[in-house]
């Protein structure tokens, strides 16, 4: 079946069915022919595989059919994940960009070869332990989630295996006292500083941001210091005392300095929006350190991973730029 030109969901097909507005965008094939170009990877939703039929889509969002199945992101194969922690209560592991870190709750019933067809960072490391030891994945406990990185976001994630490990983490992250540090590179030249604000899910313009209201919100903290000044940019450390969603991202775009890449936090606060000219393979922001007490054993832990090397990779050439 031909593919289709990306189109905006109409109002009228809001709240239908993936399934639904493809087979009626199609002309009408069969259920049935419509089921197999969801399931050969071949719908894209935004700059997801839209892999659900059941899903309900949203006025505005842009859904595609393609000609050929839209491969796997080349690390998204347990072989390729690189596991630096495992044993009976957590696992840590280096998280690759282009991956999500877990599932919607609406999909996870998914049989495990449907999942493999678009795998999460949870299927991933469940599947990757499972070779590390030998055994069936379905025989290993269920990964439980403790945080979390954004779809393009590369760096060091842990998951909980028992319910100890999860109730122990989360405490930690509650207090504020695991070490989470990321690397990201922005526009213009920036001033170390400590940023407050309390963020909403709607600042106003549809999207998280903070609010000047002091009862709102929940509070977000966000300590940035310079790694590097660049020509025309900056490569910055941020170190989170707290980890809002989006939190470094809404940050640094409220204060001028939108990360290189994002195409979501790009609207300065008088609404005219920032140019990405930085030439970013991707958002530009990597959690470069992790640490935290072992939940069972009280045991300081902690890992670095340097920047992978698409990011090294831009990097090297913003030293080399003339401004």
């Amino acid at each position: 079946m031909a593919a289709l030109p990306p189109f905006a969901v109409t109002p009228q097909e809001a709240g239908h069915t993936l399934a639904k507005v493809l087979r009626s965008r199609l002309g009408g094939p069969s259920w049935g022919e419509v089921r197999k170009l969801i399931a050969a990877r071949r719908v894209v939703v935004g700059d997801a595989v839209g892999s659900d039929e059941a899903r309900r889509l949203k006025e505005g969002e842009v859904v595609a059919l393609l000609d050929q199945p839209k491969p796997l992101p080349r690390t998204a194969h347990p072989e390729r994940l690189v596991l630096r922690h495992l044993d009976d209560h957590v696992v840590v592991v280096e998280k690759p960009p282009g991956v999500n870190t877990v599932r919607h709750p609406k999909e996870w019933e998914w049989a495990e070869e449907r999942r493999k067809l678009d795998p999460t960072l949870q299927d991933l490391t469940q599947w990757a332990v499972a070779h590390r030891l030998n055994r069936p994945a379905k025989g290993l406990p269920f990964l439980r989630i403790v945080h979390r990185l954004d779809k393009e976001t590369s760096g060091l994630v842990c998951f909980a295996r028992t319910a100890l490990a999860e109730r122990e983490l989360g405490s930690q992250f509650r207090h504020h006292t695991v070490v989470r540090r990321y690397l990201t590179v922005v526009p213009g030249v920036f001033t170390p500083r400590t940023i407050r604000s309390r963020l909403v899910p709607d600042r106003g313009d549809g999207r998280r941001g903070s609010t000047p209201l002091p009862n709102a919100g929940k509070e977000a903290v966000t300590h940035v210091s310079v790694e590097e000044r660049l020509p025309g940019y900056t490569l910055l450390s941020c170190r989170l005392e707290t980890g809002r969603t989006h939190q470094i991202r809404i940050h640094l775009s409220e204060a001028g300095h939108p990360v290189c890449g994002d195409k979501v936090y790009v609207r300065r606060p008088d609404g005219t929006v920032f140019e990405e000219r930085s030439g970013a393979p991707r958002l530009a922001l990597h959690a470069t350190e992790l640490g935290f007490q072992h939940p069972a054993s009280g045991a300081a832990l902690h890992w670095a991973m340097p920047m992978p090397g698409d990011l090294q990779k831009f990097v090297d050439g913003l030293r080399g730029r003339v401004v």
